[in-house]
């Protein structure tokens, strides 16, 4: 339950204010909001069954203090990527598709999630906690936290506080990853943590001086 309850919760907070969240608000406006949460749910099992199942497999051939450090590491540079953004959007769906409605969405977020950070969180949690409860919680984090953002952004006029969202999403990465890299790191040598903050100082550079 604490693996379930974990993966919902930082999936979740990586949707605030991510892209797919504001593309789910743009497919909402044009189709069927039921069918819309539908196919991002699909989709999200699609994409997080094979990020999952390759973190459960690394996670295994590492030893336990490894995997919780360089998961650590892997959440703050998110923390990074939930800052800078995903930069400037596609542009208008069309709201006369060639195609159903459920199909589109599916196909959208499928390949809107490859390589995302919602993906990769998915794969640095499965790394530490069980296969099917990392798989079934970041999926449901991801739909219910989309969900939010059409039922919030339909009440607000389609207008999310994205800055606000980006910063709460980005405070909860970094605090999960630093308590992440103590407890796999407490008896590193100084070395080897000097090696991961000059990392983390070179991902925070590189990811935060594109949005200056």
């Amino acid at each position: 339950m604490e693996a379930f309850s974990l993966s919902f919760a930082m999936i979740f907070v990586a949707e605030l204010g991510d892209k797919s969240q504001l593309l789910a608000l743009t497919l909402a406006t044009c189709f069927n909001t039921r069918i819309v949460l539908w196919g991002i749910f699909c989709s999200t099992l699609a994409v997080h069954v094979f990020s999952t199942a390759a973190g459960s497999l690394l996670g295994g051939l590492l030893p336990l203090d490894w995997v919780l450090f360089l998961a650590g590491i892997s959440f703050i540079v998110y923390g990074f990527w939930t800052l800078r953004g995903d930069g400037p959007e596609e542009g208008d769906e069309s709201c006369k598709p060639t195609i159903h409605p459920f199909w589109l969405v599916f196909s959208t977020f499928f390949i809107a999630e490859l390589g995302d950070k919602t993906m990769l969180s998915a794969f640095s949690l499965a790394t530490t906690y069980p296969f099917m409860a990392v798989w079934i919680g970041s999926t449901f984090g991801m739909v219910l936290s989309d969900g939010l953002a059409i039922v919030v952004g339909k009440a607000l006029g389609k207008r999310l506080p994205e800055n606000m969202l980006k910063i709460v999403a980005a405070v909860v990465f970094f605090v999960f990853g630093a308590l992440s890299m103590y407890n796999g790191g407490a008896d590193f040598d100084l070395r080897i943590w000097l090696a991961a903050l000059l990392v983390l100082a070179l991902a925070g550079y590189l990811f935060l001086r594109k949005s200056s």
